[in-house]
């Protein structure tokens, strides 16, 4: 589907390898029924417009197009009069004719004359809010409180979102065109000053290095630019959220839009960033503390519980206390399967249940996942496929997964049990020692953008790791996380918020 140049053969992309002719741009367009050519005025035969009916505004093409024409054909002389004409702000002169193709794709008419085909009037009356959603709520991370303002799958919009609530000068986007087919507007942000310029170039570079047909969603760029491509753990952040994106950016982060897609990609960014959220910087420090550590919690829950379960009861039954051994004898009384082959059927329908929820309309999606999950739950125990005890981890270990609040981690969670369960089954104690030995040597080996993904965990970084794990008050965090190297350090001065009897001196 798409390979990677090497900057040395080809240090400018250029999706075009055949030279075309305005005459070949025309004849390709004419074979498409809602692309329309014809002559807007009888006293002037020799200029014509053509369009996509598709992509452009009709309203606008007949008020402030059509009719202006019709009135004053004989006054063109020139492309150039068109400026004095019609009322349309942006009138501009092109020639190339891969331009022509593209501004005709992009919603724009074209005027010319037939007999001078060599320079071309471009007219841009696109409709580009057609089919657009009507609300930006966020869908996918929803919060109690804060803003609910989310990005849309459009470019326009989505940087207006962007500069309404960044409203500085040193924001800097980045325009540029990615996929040979589609030819997509793909954003950089940052803001000057702050991010560092080596992860701006780094992204810039791999994105120029591609060489691809189509780009449908930001989520395809996330896995083409990342470091390595052979690992469930996402690199980047996507979000759907105006108010985590600006907080990124003035980190000192990076982000990537593109054009039809309703997610920012935000990068660099370490692993202890995907269990935070926008939510913890509207909440008290204590009470946001408190709820990232119990999704860290929940994600570690998540992974070990019921490979725990099959490694106690196939190699180390002997700790279980003699109080809890009854019920566990008592539940599996009449299982005929051994606890890895009882697990895995409990794991498997717990996550088939999800996907076909996942899959089905709003209304009936819940409804399968709680009556579903009632009915197969009972029916499993009643039948003595499972036992009581293990439905009750393989549940609390579902809901541990929901915690995190990153859809991509939720789901490397999720594939994570099945491994550590599998080792479990066969060494006990000891796989599940040599699989999170292989899973932490696998983590510190990936990147983001070049940031070490565990960072400020390894390579250690004293000052980082309180803020990884807890949510700093505003009088302590008034630094950007210096493990990712932003220009300026100092966000802003919180000396004047600290409160005397804190123990501060107020002199």
């Amino acid at each position: 589907m798409f390979r990677k140049k090497k900057v040395e053969q080809q240090p400018e992309k250029n999706y075009e390898t055949v030279e075309k002719t305005i005459q070949e741009v025309f004849e390709k367009a004419n074979k498409s029924s809602d692309f329309s050519t014809f002559t807007p005025s009888e006293k002037n035969d020799s200029l014509t417009i053509s369009y996509f009916k598709t992509l452009i505004n009709p309203d606008i093409l007949q008020k402030s197009v059509l009719q202006p024409l019709k009135e004053h054909a004989m006054e063109v002389k020139e492309l150039s009069d068109l400026k004095n004409i019609v009322p349309i702000e942006g009138i501009k002169l092109i020639k190339n004719p891969y331009e022509v193709e593209k501004v005709l794709h992009d919603g724009s008419i074209i005027l010319y004359f037939k007999d001078q085909m060599n320079e071309f009037a471009q007219l841009d009356i696109s409709f580009s809010r057609l089919g657009q959603r009507e609300t930006n709520e966020t869908q996918d991370e929803f919060s109690v409180i804060g803003p609910k303002v989310g990005f849309i799958e459009d470019l326009s919009t989505n940087l207006h979102l962007l500069r309404d609530h960044l409203n500085t000068s040193d924001l800097i986007v980045e325009e540029m065109i990615i996929g040979s087919r589609t030819k997509t507007n793909v954003v950089v942000a940052y803001l000057d000053g702050v991010t560092n310029p080596e992860y701006v170039n780094t992204l810039k570079q791999r994105l120029n290095q591609l060489d691809i047909d189509v780009i449908i969603d930001n989520s395809l760029l996330e896995q083409l630019i990342s470091e390595n491509t052979r690992t469930p753990f996402p690199l980047y952040i996507t979000t759907e959220r105006v108010d985590r994106t600006v907080w990124s950016l003035v980190q000192g982060q990076v982000v990537l839009f593109s054009n039809k897609s309703s997610y920012a990609v935000i990068g660099p960014v370490s692993l202890m960033e995907f269990f935070a959220t926008p939510e913890d910087y509207y909440l008290p420090s204590i009470i946001a503390s408190f709820f990232k550590l119990i999704r860290v919690f929940g994600m570690l829950f998540s992974i070990f519980v019921t490979s725990f379960y099959v490694a106690i009861l196939t190699f180390h039954f002997e700790v279980v206390p003699k109080d809890l051994l009854g019920p566990i004898i008592y539940s599996r009384a009449n299982v005929p399967f051994p606890p890895v082959v009882e697990v895995l059927f409990l794991e498997i329908t717990i996550d088939l249940l999800r996907e076909a929820g996942a899959r089905l309309p709003t209304k009936i999606g819940q409804t399968l996942g709680i009556v579903g999950g009632i009915v197969i739950g009972q029916a499993t125990v009643d039948a003595a496929l499972t036992s009581n005890i293990l439905l009750i981890f393989v549940a609390l270990a579902a809901l541990s997964s929901f915690t995190t609040p990153i859809y991509k981690m939720s789901n490397a969670v999720r594939l994570l049990r099945y491994p550590f369960i599998l080792l479990a089954a066969v060494w006990g104690g000891l796989g599940i020692y040599v699989g999170l030995l292989i899973l932490i040597a696998h983590l510190s080996r990936l990147k983001s953008l070049g940031v070490p993904y565990l960072l400020p965990i390894f390579p250690y970084r004293k000052g980082g790791i309180t803020s990884s794990f807890i949510r700093k008050n505003y009088v302590k965090s008034d630094k950007r996380p210096w493990y990712i190297r932003p220009l300026s350090i100092k966000r802003y001065s919180a000396v004047s918020n600290r409160d005397p009897e804190e123990g501060l001196d107020s002199e």
